[in-house]
């Protein structure tokens, strides 16, 4: 398993367009929105400046960008060119495939939440106390591991034409949804209702308490460790399913 590991990390890194959409491009979006935005006035309903808010949903968006569009996408095109059937003739075990998907997708997500703190702290001037940095690096990169499960379950579900339009819906949908790209704040009522219970707005929230020096809330813990199993039964099902069709 390390093997493929190492092979998935690999063809990964010399993937430039997957490497620009899931580490550079959050840092571009970020100074994007945030680049003329006042560091001191904080925005109503979240106790934080726009840089600061900003700079979690960016990082939480570049994690979600490497984990969710390099997973789904990969493992349907793998599954049409036969490269799963070869894998499955090793002695490589199914669950060894998914975790290799997993891991090689989490540690190309690290570089994109790292730059993007990096960009907020350099050009916009955040400051957190140390503990505070560490925290919130710990917590966007182990929350994505939720959006890799849904990565590997699409990937399975989707055929190698259908995948990028399900994926595209999905990702644009939990990202705009779940207030990556704006506080849900300045939703209607009735949208933020809906907000409030979906993974990337719990995934984001996470990152916001650390940098309010608050726990996060036992609701938002619960919702991404709910999807999470959701997603991994899921998963986990079509794997076995698509082994009993090969």
């Amino acid at each position: 398993m390390n093997s493929l590991i190492k092979l998935e990390l690999a063809r990964a890194l010399r993937n430039r367009k997957f490497l620009f959409f899931s580490v550079i491009y959050p840092s571009a979006l970020f100074l994007l929105i945030a680049g003329n935005a006042d560091s001191r006035t904080r925005l109503d309903g979240t106790g934080l400046t726009l840089p600061t808010y900003m700079m979690v949903s960016m990082a939480s968006f570049g994690a979600l960008t490497a984990v969710l569009m390099g997973n789904s996408e990969r493992i349907a095109k793998e599954r049409e060119s036969g490269w799963v059937r070869q894998l499955r003739l090793t002695t490589l075990p199914g669950r060894g495939y998914v975790l290799a998907k997993t891991a090689s997708a989490a540690v190309v997500s690290l570089p994109s939440i790292v730059i993007v703190f990096v960009v907020a702290a350099a050009v916009k001037d955040v400051r957190l106390d140390a503990w505070q940095w560490l925290a919130l690096t710990g917590a966007i990169w182990a929350g994505s591991l939720v959006f890799a499960a849904l990565g590997v379950a699409i990937g399975y579900l989707a055929s190698g034409d259908a995948v990028r339009p399900i994926t595209m819906i999905t990702y644009f949908g939990l990202s705009m949804l779940g207030g990556l790209w704006m506080p849900t704040t300045t939703f209607p009522q009735w949208l933020q209702d809906i907000a409030k219970w979906l993974p990337t707005h719990a995934y984001a929230a996470l990152g916001r308490s650390i940098e309010q020096s608050q726990s996060p809330h036992v609701q938002d813990i619960a919702i991404l460790a709910v999807f999470f199993v959701l997603f991994a039964g899921g998963a986990a099902w079509l794997y076995r399913k698509d082994t009993l069709k090969a």
